[in-house]
């Protein structure tokens, strides 16, 4: 008998999240794949970030994770998006080399103290008095574990469609599992189906570059792990991306082959991505468009293959090469792998506690698609808190789990739990109503407390951070109470300069630099006048005092709103509460609420058929109680 603390079934992004944290926090673990050389293969498009997704990238490093590390090793092209809007919602994305992402990944989970990597399909999760307490393989081999955690993407009953072809597959080339969730449904827990899909990839040396439009990596320092240092990034070359877009004779391709489409003819019957359409799906929902952006990326540098993202499709082949050819710039090229759809089992997310536990099986632990989402990040971001707490409940501790006024992760796992999903949930900044102040620059002010606190974050690294915030709160309150003016005759200079109105009386340097225009930099050039000190400090610290002043206002209105949301949240409702002894709330309510088992009276109010009213009932139920 083969025995461990915790086994992670599935070694995608979730499933090496998953592992690592619960073998760096001393947990006996063993990762199972179904294939030990795809470690963390990136399925889909090769990058990690975008908006929002940067955000949990960020929250993952800041809790101790590894994605944040392993593209920082890996990426050949880096930018920040979006940077003429606000700090809230810019991103950082990086293209990543796919081959050697993964490998990286591989290499990581194969050097983790605790953590053992094992070849396998698991094929059943061992289930006694309605606890999971293991898994068996394929080969009939029996593996015990106090906690298990499936991270099994979209492997169960996977089934690939291209235009008239569909056959079984987890992956385009691998192997299904259609055992394990006959397992999971014999333990009485309920499966949905969802459809997701990939492009076609393309030869490099086929494309005519000077038909379509270059766009080149930042070339400024970034990175996303702040404990990714300097000089591992700095000085890399950069592959660049490139920009094409379809047209209507493409859209006349696709357009005449609708009946030839699995997701129109009836053959698909899984919903799919609202955010991340096929390209047909497109064209028939957007017909006053006459073209669509397609982004042209390479998988690496040591290969000619070229990401088609933006032109997803289950379309058969012949159709595929007719649209692709029909692109300016595309007419010659040479299709190495052709898009395809793919439906899977997932596992309707109200299954799923707060702290990723299964309500049905206990001790068993769910975390990525098989919860209903979609994307690399959200799924490393489940996988990191679904190890976590797995560890913490082996220990006889209260689970992590995080507020959606502090994280992304939080809003993400919150949603899933209290309003479900019908459709893969992607993350976006505008699921966060706090988002002005969850942004990507103050992830690890927000969080590594907590990383740190669990086990997962390095001490050197909770240091860095809390040096970060007292420097950030030195020099704001310098800012602050000290004070420029005209006399001053850097000022106006910078404030000409800038297109701003001229100082005719004196201000605090914090008022100065709430200006739109002027930055940090402006402000030490001006100080270096004005007998203010203000040090050298990095360019993190910086920049987060930069966009504190400067969003100052926008921010004590958020804080307004969080302390509003706080005191919701406090308010703890039991776990043994008899809703149905509530008579003033309808049974559909009393429902939901047995069902989704609110630990507060916050996420109580975001239940989707929970009203107001019954929120109301609540509150006076639990004031007359004491609590």
């Amino acid at each position: 008998m083969h025995n461990f603390d915790v086994i992670v079934v599935g070694a995608g992004h979730a499933g090496c999240e998953a592992a690592l944290s619960a073998a760096r926090m001393g947990a006996n673990t063993a990762i199972f794949t179904i294939t030990l050389d795809n470690i963390g293969v990136m399925s889909c498009n090769p990058s990690i970030g975008g908006p929002a997704k940067s955000h949990l990238v960020k929250e993952i490093d800041a809790l101790g994770g590894e994605m944040g590390r392993n593209i920082d090793k890996t990426f050949v092209q880096i930018r920040v998006l979006n940077t003429k809007k606000g700090p809230a919602v810019r991103a950082l994305r990086a293209q990543a080399d796919k081959v050697k992402y993964a490998k990286e990944m591989k290499k990581t989970i194969e050097n983790c103290p605790n953590l053992n990597a094992i070849q396998g399909m698991v094929t059943d999760i061992v289930i006694e008095d309605g606890k999971a307490v293991g898994v068996k393989i394929r080969e009939g081999v029996e593996y015990r574990a106090k906690m298990v955690i499936l991270a099994t993407g979209t492997f169960m009953r996977g089934l690939i469609h291209v235009g008239e072809n569909h056959f079984s597959g987890g992956r385009m080339g691998e192997l299904s599992s259609d055992d394990l969730p006959l397992s999971l449904e014999r333990a009485g827990i309920k499966l949905g189906r969802f459809k997701t899909g990939t492009p076609s990839r393309i030869d490099a040396r086929s494309i005519d570059f000077s038909k379509v439009e270059e766009q080149p990596g930042d070339t400024e320092l970034l990175k996303f792990s702040s404990r990714t240092k300097d000089e591992e990034v700095l000085g890399r070359e950069q592959i660049s991306c490139y920009i094409a877009h379809t047209n209507e004779k493409v859209h006349e391709i696709i357009k005449s082959n609708k009946d030839r489409s699995p997701l129109f003819n009836g053959t698909i019957q899984g919903t799919g991505p609202r955010y991340c359409p096929s390209i047909e799906d497109k064209v028939f929902r957007y017909q006053d468009k006459d073209q669509h952006h397609l982004f042209l990326e390479r998988e690496g540098n040591e290969t000619t293959e070229i990401y088609l993202g933006g032109l997803s499709s289950s379309l058969p082949t012949d159709v595929q090469e007719g649209m692709i050819k029909n692109v300016a710039g595309l007419e010659n090229a040479h299709v190495m792998r052709y898009a395809y759809a793919i439906e899977y089992d997932y596992i309707p997310p109200q299954e799923i506690k707060y702290s990723l536990e299964s309500r049905t099986v206990e001790n068993l632990f769910l975390a990525g698609q098989i919860n209903g989402t979609s994307g690399y990040e959200e799924a490393g971001a489940q996988g990191l808190m679904a190890g976590i707490n797995a560890v913490r409940k082996i220990q006889n501790k209260e689970a992590v789990v995080l507020d959606r006024a502090d994280s992304y992760i939080g809003t993400l796992i919150d949603d899933l739990v209290t309003k479900g999903t019908n459709e893969p949930y992607r993350m976006f900044t505008a699921r966060s109503e706090y988002r002005l102040l969850l942004r990507e620059d103050n992830a690890d002010l927000r969080l590594s407390k907590i990383g740190y606190e669990i086990g997962l974050l390095p001490e050197e690294e909770y240091r860095r951070v809390e040096k970060k915030e007292k420097d950030v709160e030195e020099i704001k309150e310098k800012l602050a109470t000290n004070y420029v003016g005209p006399s001053n005759p850097r000022v106006n200079e910078v404030l000409g300069r800038r297109g701003e109105t001229l100082l005719k009386d004196g201000i605090t340097y914090f008022e100065l630099l709430r200006r739109p225009t002027v930055t940090f930099e402006d402000v030490k050039y001006i100080a270096e006048l004005g007998n203010l000190e203000l040090g050298d400090y990095c360019r993190d610290t910086e920049y987060q005092v930069e966009v504190q002043v400067k969003y100052s206002g926008y921010i004590e209105r958020s804080m307004k709103m969080i302390e509003k949301h706080k005191s919701l949240e406090n308010k703890k409702i039991p776990a043994d509460l008899d809703y149905d002894s509530l008579t003033n709330i309808p049974k559909e309510a009393k429902d939901k609420l047995k069902k989704a088992k609110p630990l507060n009276i916050g996420q109580a109010s975001r239940i989707s058929g929970v009203s107001p009213a019954d929120i109301q009932v609540l509150l006076i139920y639990l004031k007359a109680r004491g609590n």
